[in-house]
């Protein structure tokens, strides 16, 4: 260490710390930063520069772990057998060597009501206890649980829960959506409103958050020198059974509620599902479904997916703001901006953002990371950031268009994908556009009143 790196670290301290590394449990929640963004649509006002002039001297980059508050209430398994059966559907112990049965096992005495009361959470310890809170029958449930198929994983799609369509995707490839049937999604439904969306996602996520949208995720990244941009690769299905009991479990429900809750929110095609064109070719790609997972289409899916990707918002926002950057996410974008004196920095802060999304068990997509500097269109979710928030001139003149065809030859000829609502499709479009510019939404709604919706 030379003696002008000893002086100005005895005056100045140490560099700040590339990571975060709270003792904060993944899912308690944190000051917001989006409590202070701007209303309008102008940029953020600048803050002063925390980047340290770097030098051949200076230590390389180390991440540090995050570290977790252990909140789960640990019970000896002498407690956990019992020789009377403890509730319906408990399970018996067996011995993995032997085959002796040890008894009946009782998972409901492992639960922390302090997590619970401060979510304001319902208090769950049974299976009969999750019945009664979902209002509906206890067999029925575990009917809906596919508890008896090997791995929770039905034969046939008759036997499934759910829905199953192939879709498209705009770069290539198709996507799997998996939309539940009516009484599993009346049950996912109950386990949003009263369980999930009381849990706060962190404040990075703005992806099917309340009072957050794809314009306060933009809002951060107007006027910035440079954005970088990544994507999470297969982002629902990464997400497994078991890291889903996990997110139960940190919230103070027992091991049996957080069993039950992750089967009934998670999903596992069935054995005869084919892919798109039913190619043989097509049973390795599918490998990634066959396994309990985050189905795409199930309404509690996006909220369990921002809730397993809390610490690595934790640790990606740690980062950003030691390099002088903002951060964002939506649901498997995230986009970091900062100003022209942090671009030097990209060589050294790109691997090591990879690094924390593997660490966290989420895989970055190479294809799909850009750095996009202020000369050129910044498009953050769909949003221009360049100078303020604007909608994308490709999509106004696309929706434009689609507009004033269904004025000259009936909104039937639009209608490409016969979508039953396809007038409130419409209207749906043109409140995103009005959203970002109240004129061009303006235009557009006049437009769509023209229109002769009985031809």
């Amino acid at each position: 260490m030379g003696l002008f790196d000893f002086l100005s670290r005895l005056i100045f301290g140490s560099p700040a710390s590339h990571d975060s590394a709270a003792d904060v449990p993944p899912t308690a929640p944190e000051p917001s930063r989006a409590d202070a963004a701007p209303k309008h649509n102008s940029p953020p006002p600048k803050r002063p520069s925390r980047i340290k002039n770097r030098t051949s001297s200076t230590r390389p980059v180390r991440l540090v772990p995050l570290r977790y508050v252990g909140s789960l209430v640990r019970t000896p398994q002498q407690q956990e057998l019992t020789a009377e059966k403890p509730y319906p559907f408990a399970s018996r112990n067996l011995n993995p060597r032997t085959g002796e049965d040890l008894g009946w096992l009782d998972l409901s005495t492992d639960g922390d009501e302090r997590w619970l009361q401060y979510y304001s959470l319902p208090i769950l310890k049974t299976p009969t206890d999750l019945a009664q809170f979902l209002g509906i029958p206890l067999g029925r449930l575990a009917w809906l649980t596919q508890r008896r198929h090997s791995n929770y994983r039905p034969a046939t799609i008759r036997e499934s829960h759910y829905h199953y369509r192939w879709i498209t995707k705009r770069s290539g490839g198709h996507r799997l959506i998996e939309a539940p049937k009516q009484q599993l999604k009346q049950v996912q439904q109950k386990i949003l409103s009263g369980i999930l969306d009381r849990v706060p996602a962190h404040p990075s996520a703005h992806g099917f958050v309340a009072g957050r949208s794809i314009l306060t995720n933009a809002q951060a990244h107007v006027g910035k020198r440079f954005l970088l941009k990544l994507d999470l690769e297969d982002f629902y299905t990464t997400v497994r059974y078991r890291r889903v009991v996990a997110i139960f479990r940190s919230l103070g429900y027992s091991r049996e509620v957080a069993l039950w809750l992750s089967r009934l929110t998670t999903s596992a095609v069935p054995r005869e599902f084919v892919g798109p064109d039913s190619r043989p070719g097509w049973h390795h790609s599918l490998s990634r479904y066959a396994l309990l997972h985050l189905p795409q289409g199930a309404p509690t899916s996006p909220a369990l997916a921002n809730l397993s990707a809390y610490a690595l918002d934790v640790r990606l926002a740690g980062i950003a703001g030691a390099y002088d950057m903002d951060y964002s996410r939506y649901a498997d974008d995230l986009t970091f901006s900062g100003e022209g004196r942090s671009i030097p920095a990209l060589q050294e802060f790109v691997p090591l953002v990879q690094q924390i999304i593997r660490a966290e068990r989420f895989r970055p997509n190479r294809s799909k990371r850009r750095v996009v500097r202020d000369s050129q269109r910044q498009i953050v979710a769909g949003v221009v950031v360049n100078e303020r928030t604007n909608v994308a001139r490709k999509d106004y003149d696309l929706l434009k268009a689609i507009l004033h065809n269904c004025m000259r030859e009936g909104p039937s000829s639009q209608n490409r994908y016969n979508l039953e609502n396809f007038a409130e499709h419409l209207r749906g479009r043109i409140a995103h556009v009005t959203q970002l510019n109240p004129e061009r939404g303006a235009r557009l709604l006049e437009m769509y009143l023209r229109i002769d919706w009985n031809c």
